[in-house]
């Protein structure tokens, strides 16, 4: 991107309210215009097909029933329904979903997703509560727990956070809780609030490669991710985070990323995805990668110092995450 251009980006959120569209900046736009002028572009991208090995599991059966009762009943909003998120159908059915709090109105506009975005509600002080109390009724033994972001607030949330960590270690006990943040817009006292409150695994996504984050992510910065999980990774708790590909990367910058967060925190788990455009609203996909590039992904992190790598094209933050977290919990136990 030209110098011009990244200057003109807005390096605070931008006035609330309308569509990711009519929100995203222009250079954003150019961005990945230009990516994919790059090349010619493949046949299933012009015609909008999929890839056979992008088929996702339909909603349905007695597990997914009992916990969309559960979510309903008290009125919590989860990431699953409210970003489209292709694994719903599996999660669900298998009795795990990731609950999002402090509301379903995003106050950024990223490109990719699928949260709407606008002015926020009024914080609702009982969700902790509510979050605890149906946590406890699901009988978990792991959770994920992400939020929307909420920059017109002086703590970005963090106080809500930490409340809704909180009880829910007292209302569940025997349960883990990996908690999925924010950058607190590089507020170090928000974030810490939320590592005092000690989930077992906390985690923030960098989304996307270093050249890329202008368009992917406008209102958020590349460095201050990276900051972000070396605060998580400085406090001892395990440290995760998670890109998508087939947005506009190359997959040079995807291992650069891959060093860049072992050099800067040593993070302990990453979750590599294929990007899904939600809309045609938001950013285009650019390439599907394969399978086999999900596995090269998946070894290159750990020789390069991840404990777990989850990288395929369904893969997502929260995917599978019972079985990772335990797997690394267990691990931390034995020393």
């Amino acid at each position: 991107m030209a110098a011009e251009e990244t200057a003109s980006l807005p390096r605070h959120p931008r006035p609330l309210g309308g569509d990711t569209a009519r929100n995203l900046p222009t250079a954003a736009w150019s961005l990945t215009a230009q990516v994919l002028n790059n090349g010619p572009v493949p046949q299933m991208l012009r015609d909008g097909r999929k890839p056979e090995w992008l088929r996702a599991r339909m909603p349905g059966g007695a597990g997914y029933e009992r916990l969309k009762q559960i979510v309903d009943t008290h009125r919590l909003h989860t990431v699953c329904q409210e970003a489209s998120c292709p694994n719903m159908g599996e999660c669900w059915s298998r009795g795990s979903a990731t609950i999002m709090i402090l509301g379903d109105t995003c106050t950024r506009s990223c490109g990719f997703c699928n949260v709407k975005t606008g002015r926020p509600a009024e914080i609702d002080f009982d969700e902790p509560r509510r979050v605890a109390e149906s946590l406890r009724l699901m009988g978990l033994k792991h959770v994920v727990i992400t939020c929307v972001n909420r920059d017109e607030l002086p703590d970005g949330g963090a106080a809500i956070w930490a409340e809704t960590i909180e009880r829910t270690h007292d209302a569940c006990p025997d349960m883990s809780i990996e908690a999925l943040v924010g950058d607190f817009c590089g507020d170090e006292s928000a974030l810490q609030v939320v590592i005092d409150s000690r989930p077992e695994i906390l985690s923030h996504n960098l989304e996307t490669v270093r050249r890329m984050h202008a368009a992917v992510r406008p209102q958020a910065r590349y460095e201050r991710s990276l900051a972000v999980l070396a605060q998580i990774k400085a406090n001892g708790l395990v440290t995760k985070t998670g890109i998508m590909v087939g947005i506009g990367e190359r997959d040079d910058e995807v291992l650069e990323l891959i060093d860049d967060v072992q050099r800067e925190s040593r993070a302990d788990i990453l979750t590599v995805g294929q990007y899904l455009r939600p809309t045609r609203n938001h950013l285009p996909v650019d390439r599907w990668v394969t399978p086999g590039m999900f596995d090269e992904y998946r070894r290159e992190a750990l020789a390069r110092g991840f404990r777990v790598c989850q990288s395929g094209p369904l893969v997502r933050s929260s995917y599978h995450a019972d079985e990772v977290g335990a797997e690394v919990l267990a691990e931390r136990r034995r020393g």
